[in-house]
């Protein structure tokens, strides 16, 4: 890639958000960071986003401006790596653009682009341009080389060391039987509501759970990262649900929740016993609402398990190269791997 060293990151800067994650890894690791906030696709007035979202097939209003932004960004950073987010407002047209400039475009696919909710032609037409796609979800993986990707690999999420950690000022400590930090999915509401039936005190933390009569009480708001330490530290169980509409096999929460101390009761998945080894060994798992009750309830009897749970499974996470740092590290190599090749026919 010749002199090129700095980074372009394409995403959401603002606290918790993978782009500023990896920003701030990139910054750690000594690299020129250069941001493109994909918010900026998304302005115009409301009926102008209304109308792209709901006619045009949920494509952002400014999606040719802001992509047109980004190359020039790129013009003059000249970064040896492009890194998208998520369902980034890039057009295809942008990105053949930029293979020729010898910026190599990677794409860190953290949502399901078959997710009916958000699914869009253009993006899909866009990510086969990208010279890498990283997907957290190996539900994804076969698809996206059916749809024409280049290369695609798995790529979980991480945790940010800076803001997931253990808080110890919390006030109150174990003042809640479960707390779960996420938004208020129809099909979260059944697990949450079980808890609460059984007596147990339960919080939830995220949008949308006031739209649910049968949880809207056990509702506290959205959860900043000091919020999220604090409730996590002031709670005997962590929940982890995954979100079913984007066919997760983990979540964002799974790595966060044990870098900030939480013992675990999660859903039974193949990458969660991938990091986590078998049931009882760092965290506790479930399949249905009838075991997570009676998992929550062994649990909340069995102290001196969960503070070893909670120590093992952080343990596993903080050791085990698990930092968005670690993540844009293994996409720079990747991309540097692919960027000799690639150039030779551009």
């Amino acid at each position: 890639m010749g002199a090129r060293t700095g980074i372009v990151i394409v995403g959401h800067f603002d606290e918790g958000h993978v782009g500023r994650h990896l920003a701030a890894g990139g910054a750690g690791l000594g690299l020129a960071v250069e941001r493109c906030d994909t918010r900026q696709a998304f302005s115009g007035s409301r009926w102008l986003r209304r109308m792209s979202w709901h006619l045009l097939g949920r494509r952002p209003p400014a999606l040719r401006r802001f992509s047109e932004g980004v190359l020039r960004t790129c013009a003059s950073a000249r970064p040896a790596v492009l890194v998208a987010t998520g369902l980034a407002p890039l057009t295809g047209a942008a990105l053949r653009r930029l293979r020729h400039t010898g910026t190599v475009a990677v794409n860190y696919l953290t949502d399901d682009p078959w997710n009916p909710a958000h699914r869009g032609a253009w993006f899909l037409d866009a990510l086969r341009e990208y010279d890498h796609v990283f997907s957290t979800r190996r539900r994804n993986l076969a698809e996206l080389a059916r749809a024409g990707c280049r290369r695609v690999s798995y790529l979980p999420f991480a945790y940010a060391p800076e803001i997931h950690f253990p808080d110890g000022a919390g006030e109150a400590r174990e003042d809640d039987d479960v707390v779960f930090v996420g938004g208020g999915d129809a099909d979260r509401v059944p697990y949450i509501a079980a808890l609460a039936r059984q007596g147990m005190r339960v919080a939830v933390y995220g949008g949308y759970w006031e739209r649910f009569r049968d949880v809207a009480h056990l509702a506290r708001g959205f959860a900043d990262a000091r919020t999220a330490r604090r409730a996590i530290a002031g709670a005997r169980i962590s929940l982890c649900l995954v979100r079913r509409a984007n066919r997760d096999g983990h979540v964002m929460r799974t790595f966060e929740v044990p870098a900030m101390g939480g013992c675990m009761l999660l859903e039974d998945t193949d990458e969660h016993r991938e990091l986590f080894g078998e049931d009882g060994a760092a965290v506790v798992y479930f399949r249905t609402i009838g075991e997570m009750v009676e998992r929550a309830r062994w649990l909340l009897a069995h102290e001196d398990d969960r503070r070893r749970l909670a120590a093992r499974a952080r343990q596993l996470v903080v050791d085990g190269a698990h930092t968005y740092r670690d993540r844009l590290l293994t996409m720079l190599r990747t991309a540097a791997a692919a960027g000799e090749p690639e150039a030779g026919r551009r």
